[in-house]
């Protein structure tokens, strides 16, 4: 593949990426759309490589952070915006209890950054979590490690689906 078709190719998912992002401004979506938006990352993967599809991601983080609304795009560019190229280096492993594990602690990682910069942004803290009582926002993270779990799933299951339907098409046109 011609290096002016990869720049092409990445440089349009990124655009992709922003402008779907641009719907988080309907407050029933400021947590799907980041998710939606970060499915486009594994397109390079599978197309290209881990590299195109991490510069496609910092690409389309600039584009998010200029545009879109706060919460949703910082939780874009601090997880779902990079999961599915970290989750493709984590499967490489070949050991699901390790990969899970370190799905995980990724995630966690991730979210406890988030949880620290919104509590700063947005002024959130603890008792804020309180309707869940004392350890409120520990809860709220095991609840979001199920919520995790089934998007992992997810995302494995749209790669499959990418890679079976679209892919070959996607593989004509860029081959020409």
């Amino acid at each position: 593949m011609k290096q002016a078709v990869k720049i092409t190719f990445c440089a349009v998912l990124a655009a992709l990426s922003a402008v779907l992002m641009l719907f988080s401004y309907l407050t029933t979506l400021t947590y799907a759309v980041p998710a939606m938006a970060g499915l486009l990352s594994m397109i390079p993967v599978i197309e290209i490589d881990r590299k195109w599809a991490l510069g496609t991601y910092c690409t389309a983080a600039v584009l998010v952070f200029l545009m879109a609304e706060q919460e949703s795009k910082w939780l874009y560019i601090a997880f779902f915006g990079f999961y599915p190229i970290v989750k493709s280096w984590i499967e490489q492993i070949g050991k699901p209890l390790i990969e899970w594990l370190l799905k995980l602690v990724v995630f966690n990682a991730c979210m406890l950054l988030i949880y620290g910069a919104f509590s700063v942004l947005f002024s959130i803290s603890p008792e804020d979590f309180a309707v869940l009582g004392k350890y409120g926002a520990w809860i709220f993270l095991a609840m979001g490690n199920a919520v995790f779990v089934l998007y992992d799933v997810a995302v494995t299951r749209m790669a499959m689906l990418y890679i079976r339907r679209v892919s070959p098409q996607i593989s004509k046109l860029l081959h020409r």
